[in-house]
């Protein structure tokens, strides 16, 4: 782990994007020590301690991809890939993609669903410094209904006691949170539509109350408004996608979204790095009409996460950035966004106290980016050094520091 001053032209962290200048972080067995002006950050340090600075750069938390499938591969068929790889290949393949996001300035995520468990494996060699990648809070098996939504990942339930079970089953085997396929969705082939409900409400809330009572936050895949409004009752702490579909078009509830707010459920959007593409294909008029209603939910009071979905097509694990450009888009300023995605998600995602911010006391988990991404979120694209729980990586470059 690295033991040193980084500094930088500017330092951008917390709430409003709060900006010191010529500004430092000092790093100490993967914890950040002091965060502030660079001159009295350096005061703290020993003068044997060295000294990494960027003249043009910019220092932030690292960023948080709250929504993302590491066994897929976001390739044009990503299922038949899984079905077809064998649990050594997809695991070379998931170390390979956590770089990938690594390397992006990505030092969290959500891993929404995997099979046989490999998340929980890669967290857990990546926690221990053999593999590089962000830290990882792995789901493990989503659970769904006999042949519902990602159903080929082994999480097929029916009946409250397998419900239970189930939930269980992931806890014991040390998943940080529960996912639930509360619909169905766009790439299990001859599953349910994407707005039809899979669990019925008593369902939903036995899931819930077993993961509750284990300590995990649970998270529910749901498209359809049937399946939001039992998200919403049995006390979900996150929903994903949330797009509001119904059997004809959409059937969107204020009283829903008064609901979601008022009990601090977080809503993940999964903004697919490809939005741009998503919006040509289903139309432009109506994309811009679910886009903005996404704005509408958060100046309704729903907090959001950012995440990308990546794994399925067209969704690139190097592509955060561009996912990040969808909330320009919606109206959200860049200052906002780089919140949303630093400590914004670590709150939501019960992280607070120990990521999203650069503040003593908290990983170093911290970005340095060439430019200023306040005045252009494009900056992010530019990474010149990545530091996930302390640990150093330079895109392009074996790990290390820079000279």
């Amino acid at each position: 782990m690295m033991h040193a001053v980084v500094s930088a032209e500017r330092m951008v962290s917390g709430p409003g994007g709060r900006v010191v200048l010529d500004a430092a972080v000092l790093v100490r067995r993967g914890v950040i020590v002091a965060a502030g002006p660079r001159k009295e950050v350096e005061a703290q340090a020993e003068p044997a301690v060295r000294r990494v600075h960027f003249p043009h750069g910019t220092m932030l938390p690292g960023l948080i991809d709250a929504h993302v499938h590491l066994a897929l591969d976001a390739g044009p068929d990503p299922v038949e890939s899984l079905q077809t790889s064998s649990d050594a290949e997809l695991y070379a393949g998931m170390a390979m993609r956590a770089e990938q996001l690594l390397a992006t300035g990505v030092t969290t995520v959500r891993d929404l669903g995997d099979r046989g468990g490999l998340a929980v494996r890669l967290r857990d060699e990546i926690a221990d410094g053999r593999l590089p990648g962000p830290r990882v809070l792995a789901a493990g098996t989503p659970l769904t209904a006999p042949g519902g939504h990602c159903w080929f990942l082994g999480g097929e339930v029916e009946g409250e006691a397998a419900i239970r079970a189930m939930v269980r089953r992931n806890a014991e085997s040390g998943a940080d949170l529960i996912k639930v396929m509360a619909t169905g969705g766009g790439i299990t082939k001859g599953g349910p539509p994407v707005w039809q409900s899979q669990f019925t409400p008593r369902e939903m809330r036995a899931i819930v109350e077993e993961a509750h009572s284990a300590g995990l936050p649970v998270a529910a895949h749901a498209h359809g408004t049937e399946g939001i409004s039992a998200a919403v009752a049995a006390g979900v702490d996150s929903i994903e996608h949330c797009t509001w579909m119904a059997r004809d078009g959409f059937d969107v509830r204020g009283d829903l979204v008064a609901a979601i707010a008022g009990r601090g459920i977080a809503v993940c959007p999964a903004a697919s790095p490809d939005w741009k593409g998503f919006a040509a294909r289903f139309g432009p008029e109506r994309a811009e009409e679910m886009f903005q209603r996404i704005r509408w939910m958060a100046e309704s009071g729903v907090r959001l996460l950012p995440g990308t979905d990546a794994g399925v097509p067209r969704a690139v694990f190097d592509g955060f950035v561009s996912s990040l450009e969808f909330f320009e888009h919606i109206g959200m300023t860049p200052a906002e966004i780089i919140d949303l995605a630093t400590a914004g998600a670590a709150e939501a995602m019960r992280l607070a106290g120990d990521t999203g911010r650069l503040a003593p006391g908290h990983r170093a988990d911290l970005l340095v980016v060439d430019g200023d991404p306040l005045t252009d979120l494009a900056a992010l694209r530019s990474v010149r050094l990545v530091l996930a729980a302390g640990r150093p990586y330079t895109p392009g470059a074996a790990p290390s520091l820079p000279s």
